[in-house]
């Protein structure tokens, strides 16, 4: 059984006080909120049913991973593509099928991993993999938070970099020098200090927030019941394969959150429990309107800056975002957070996420003198951080995929000494 590392604040099953719980958990919502709100809106799904997916996805996978990882659930990126080009021809219902059908593939290989067991993946995955790999989680995204720190629109606006590096730099403040609770939602008191000053810089469009009504039911989309019964079956193809790619993110996602909380999560609660949980997620998401849903790197962010694992504190944003799906105005004032401000939060964010997969090469004493451990790290982190996809017909193989599958490919076919090692070795 794993020990609580003194380092931690809240461990994962430690309950905060009600005082503290709200806060922690706003500050979650908030860490997440764009990038959730974001992919319905590139597809043209309800943002509102979005946020209330995730809410209901997060605990349900709380539920089946038995309360033993903390993590959010919500809208993947991944899907973005093909969703875009089945609203254009067979719209949601089409999406629909494609989502439970994504979480089909998961329920699927969660049976699978839960009869062969999980003791391969400490062959397939040791230290020199996972570092990089987690590295790569968080520096892939470093050119969308610089993105949003830096462009307005398409033209670079030296207000927005002003905005995002102080942003940061006051949520830097808040989390060295303030004490106590004060310092646990540093994150959310950079965002409100970073939204005030792009108010005060004129960056913040308050119209929307004005026009949207308190209180406003999502419509949600009911397949099989609101729609004619039909199989597509061409978007059940389009976007069921795009679930090998996002267990490659999820399974990253886990080898950091062990990491962050010194514990094997692949063993306890196990591999199959997450893949279902994670499945069961995208298949909620799918009945009532939402996309298809993944775990956040957001919300690890956040928990690596604040030591606070708990799974209390996950399942009160996930309670929070079902809620604000139901509240315009609250809805429309968190979507009114300009992208500077986002940006700067994800310097952090995204940083303190790559900070520890170098963690976990020191923990591990990785010696990169090897030329094994140096070649194995050094194509992960590269195309890895390039994003040097794999492009196959339609379907899209990311950056992180190919290095995960590539780095696990060389763990387990290369020898522990090149023959240059070998020779000048006696022993």
């Amino acid at each position: 059984m794993a020990t609580k590392n003194q380092e931690i604040v809240l461990d994962i099953s430690d309950r905060p006080t009600p005082g503290h719980w709200f806060g922690l958990s706003l500050q979650h919502l908030f860490a997440m909120f764009g990038s959730t709100v974001l992919v319905p809106i590139l597809v043209g799904l309800n943002p509102g049913i979005a946020l209330f997916s995730s809410g209901v996805g997060t605990l349900m996978y709380i539920l089946i991973t038995k309360g033993k990882i903390p993590a959010y659930m919500s809208s993947s990126f991944s899907f973005i593509v093909p969703m875009v080009a089945l609203m254009k021809t067979v719209g949601y219902p089409g999406i629909a099928q494609g989502t439970i059908a994504v979480g089909v593939v998961y329920l699927i290989a969660s049976l699978i991993v839960a009869a062969i067991g999980s003791d391969w993946i400490d062959r397939a995955l040791p230290p020199i993999v996972v570092g990089p790999i987690v590295i790569v989680i968080g520096l892939s995204l470093a050119g969308t938070a610089a993105k949003d720190a830096t462009m307005n629109g398409k033209n670079y606006d030296v207000k927005y970099f002003i905005v995002a590096l102080v942003t940061a730099l006051v949520t830097v403040a808040f989390n060295m020098y303030l004490k106590g609770f004060w310092s646990q939602i540093a994150i959310l008191l950079g965002i409100i200090v970073g939204y005030l000053i792009a108010v005060a810089c004129g960056l913040v469009n308050f119209t929307p927030v004005l026009q949207t009504p308190w209180f406003k039911i999502p419509d949600f989309e009911i397949p099989f019941v609101t729609y004619r019964p039909h199989f597509y079956w061409g978007a059940i193809v389009s976007l069921a394969p795009i679930a090998f790619v996002t267990m490659t993110e999820h399974m990253g996602h886990i080898m950091v959150l062990d990491g962050l909380t010194h514990r094997n999560f692949f063993k306890d609660p196990g591999l199959n429990h997450t893949l279902a949980g994670d499945g069961t997620a995208s298949i909620l998401a799918g009945l009532i309107g939402g996309p298809p849903i993944t775990s956040y790197g957001e919300n690890i962010g956040v928990m690596a800056i604040t030591k606070i694992y708990s799974v209390w504190v996950i399942g009160g944003a996930a309670v929070l975002a079902m809620i604000f799906g139901f509240v315009g105005k609250l809805s429309a004032l968190i979507q009114s957070i300009p992208s500077p401000v986002i940006g700067g939060i994800s310097f952090l964010l995204f940083g303190v996420i790559a900070s520890s997969g170098l963690r976990i090469l020191i923990d591990n004493q990785v010696d990169f003198n090897q030329k094994r451990n140096l070649m194995i790290g050094s194509l992960i982190l590269v195309i890895g951080i390039g994003n040097a996809y794999l492009q196959i017909g339609q379907y899209q193989f990311s950056g992180l995929a190919v290095a995960t599958i590539l780095g696990i490919i060389l763990n387990l076919v290369l020898p522990q000494q090149a023959a240059s090692e070998q020779a000048a070795d006696p022993h």
